[in-house]
Parts: structure tokens; sequence; C-alpha cells
């Protein structure tokens, strides 16, 4: 016998309606929500350890936790801001070529970007100089935005500190009032940490220590725009089949057309040797701290697809969405399957068996 279908009463449209209200709400700071969940879960352990040694002082434990992950997180962050505005500089320089010789000619033979360092005071003064420009060029360029960007690091330090004090107990209580199991919320939320994780330390760490030797290597030959091009090389470590010889090889390739094929032929040497073997080396160790249980290519498309349909956080929001839309149809697929004769269904876990 079939059990009724439920009614949708009118209690069901208004819980229906406040839902999506609240969804419109958050959706703006979705961003810096995202990150301060995933930083939370990543600065847990520090937290837990803190505690410990603070005699259970919670806020105390969690603004440690919260500086000590800022000092590791900031020079990256800025470091990231530095190359995505050289990587425009360059994507301009390329659209402004006839064809890609005169491109690959013009990124690797550009005097205005030694890869030398200043070697007197006019060279250091120089560089102040150029910085200073830049610098304040990109600070008029986002001083627009510059209250959103406040609301966003203010909802992200604020947001990451509170749920370090008291993210137990909300997580409790989605559990408890979501419309769906403990178990479903559980898995869920499991698969919402673990692309954090994947993301930020798995494929991040990984990325980030291609791109620190694929830039030594090109500043050690001379290539201009090292600390640029390194770091794209690194990022191009997450495409399937080529992976990082999508930039490294054309920049051989360039080595030759400009005159300097010596360099070419030791470029291709450590790019095979060394850059194309970093990821083999690193990433099973890394993915011991975060794991992003998707295929390479899945990671791919799902980045790019997401930069793509929602802008730049696009490469965070794409993965998360991918990754919970596989867990979401695990679980609808298991719930269809039917239960084995004999099981029972256990309410709690077993006692340990001592």
């Amino acid at each position: 016998m079939t059990e009724p279908t439920p009614r949708l009463t009118p209690l069901t449209w208004l819980t229906l309606a406040l839902v999506a209200a609240s969804t419109l709400v958050f959706l703006p700071l979705w961003p810096p929500l995202v990150l301060a969940m995933w930083t939370a879960g990543l600065t847990r352990p520090m937290l837990l350890r803190f505690q410990k040694g603070l005699r259970g002082r919670q806020r105390a434990a969690a603004v440690l936790s919260l500086l000590l992950f800022i000092v590791v997180a900031l020079p990256v962050s800025l470091l990231v801001v530095g190359v995505v505005a050289g990587a425009k500089e360059l994507l301009t320089m390329v659209q402004a070529s006839s064809s890609a010789r005169s491109a690959l000619e013009g990124i690797l033979s550009s005097p205005d970007s030694p890869t030398m360092l200043p070697s007197s005071l006019t060279d250091v003064t120089n560089l102040v100089k150029r910085s200073g420009m830049e610098g304040f060029d990109l600070l008029s360029t986002i001083a627009g935005a510059a209250a959103a960007a406040l609301v966003g690091l203010f909802i992200y330090f604020g947001g990451a500190y509170a749920l370090l004090v008291d993210g137990e107990g909300l997580w409790t209580w989605v559990k408890r009032n979501a419309p769906f199991s403990p178990k479903v919320a559980q898995r869920l939320g499991a698969a919402f940490h673990e692309t954090g994780r994947g993301l930020l330390v798995g494929v991040g760490l990984t990325t980030l220590t291609q791109g620190l030797v694929a830039t030594i290597i090109y500043a050690s030959l001379g290539v201009p725009r090292a600390w640029v091009l390194g770091p794209i090389t690194g990022l191009a470590s997450v495409i399937p089949f080529v992976g990082t010889a999508i930039i490294w090889a054309p920049i051989a390739l360039g080595l030759f057309l400009t005159g300097r094929p010596g360099r070419g032929i030791i470029l291709i040497v450590l790019g095979v040797a060394i850059i194309g073997s970093v990821d083999n080396l690193l990433r099973p160790l890394f993915a011991r701290w975060g794991a992003l249980q998707m295929p390479t290519f899945l990671v791919f498309v799902s980045v790019f697809g997401g930069l793509a349909a929602f802008g730049t956080w696009g490469a965070l929001l794409g993965p998360l969405v991918v990754r919970l839309t596989m867990e979401a149809l695990e679980l609808a697929r298991e719930s269809l399957e039917p239960p084995t004769s004999g099981s029972v269904v256990a309410t709690e876990p077993p006692a340990e068996v001592k």
C-alpha cells in the first residue's frame, strides 16, 4: 500500500517563500561566506590545539587561529593579485599581435620587463617609480569598489570567527531542521568542506609549487615576465593531457625564434624532467591533506565553466556546484536502492568492541 502524498500546506508555501527570500539576501555575499566556511574548517585543528594550550579559552584561540591563517594566506593572496594584473597585460599584448609567432617574439624579447635584479641606485629608483605608478593606477581602478571590498572582508573575517566559535552549534541546528535526514546533511556538508580543502590545499599547493619551480627556471634562463609566466604555468597543471607543457613548450619555441636555441633546449629538458614531473611527485602528497574526489578532467571543466558562467569567483563556485551535484546524485541513487534482506537500519553507530 502506497503512502499518501503529503499536501503542501500554507506553512509549507510560507517556508519556501522565506527560504527563497533568504537566498536572495545571502546570494550577493556568497564568495566571502563560502571562503569563511572553508577557512573555519581548515583552521579548526589549530583552534583545538590553541584552545588546549589556553586552558579552554575558545575565543582567544579562534583569534590566534585566524591570525596564523592570515599570515600564511596573505602573501599568497597578494601574489595572486599581482599575477592577475600581469596576466591581463600579457593577454592584451597577445591580442594585439598579428600572429602567434609575433606574440611569442614580443613576449620573449620585451625590453620593458627585465627579470634581472636592480644593480644600481638608479635601477632601484626607476623600479620604485614604475611600481608606484602601477600601484597607483591599480588603486585608482579599484577605488570605486572599495566599499564592497570592505564589506566582503568584514563578512569573511567575521564569518570565519563566528563559525570557529559557534560553528558546531549552527551545524547541529542545520541538521536538525533541514528538510532531509541528518545523514544526507552530513554527506553534503562533508562534500562541501572536501571541495574547499581540495581546491585550496590539494590543487592550490600543487599549482603553487609548480608555479614556483617554473618561475625559478624561467628567471634563470632570462625569460621576461617570469613572475607572471611561472604562476600561469602552475595553473596550467589542471589541464588534462598537456598540463604545464601548454605554457613552457611555446616559451621554449619563442626562445628558438628569438635566437636563443641553447636556452630553448635547456627549457625543454627542464620542462619534461622537472616542471612536468613535480605534479606526479607532489600531488599524492598534497592529496593526503586535501583530496578532491573528482576526476581531473571534471575539475578542469568545472573551473573554466564556472569562470565563463559566473566570472572570477566561478573558479570556486563551479567545482563546488559540481561536487555537491555528484554527492546529491549518489544519495538519490542510494535512496532508490532496495534494502538488502535482513539488513537493520541503525540509528546510532555500534559501540566499539573492546
